[in-house]
């Protein structure tokens, strides 16, 4: 267990940044567990990640519309292999993702 924690965080450490596709989750989940064991909120700046520990902060620009959000990593995804990263909600709407329903990110994890 020591062994896959000190990967994990050496993981977040060693991405400065990532590109590529995000989506969002659906309004249906709100409510359901996720792999942390915290409930969805749809309203919270939450997302899933792969890789990236629990409790990981992250800033995530949508390219198109250049507009950045502060997330905390609290559960596993996206399921879809092309994503890198599922947005709750609240943080696809600031970013200006809801319209779009995906679109192309920059992850940025913050210390």
């Amino acid at each position: 267990m020591l062994l896959f924690m000190s990967l994990a965080v050496n993981t977040a450490m060693a991405m400065d940044a990532q590109e590529g596709e995000a989506s969002y989750y659906a309004d249906t989940l709100d409510g359901n567990k996720t792999a942390s064991g915290a409930v969805y909120d749809k309203d919270a700046l939450t997302a899933a990640h792969r890789t990236l520990p629990f409790g990981t902060r992250v800033k995530v620009t949508y390219l198109k519309t250049g507009n950045s959000v502060e997330v905390v990593i609290n559960d596993r995804g996206p399921r879809a292999k092309s994503r890198i990263i599922d947005l709750s909600g609240a943080a696809a709407s600031k970013v200006g993702m809801i319209d779009d329903g995906h679109g192309k990110v920059k992850l940025e994890v913050l210390e």
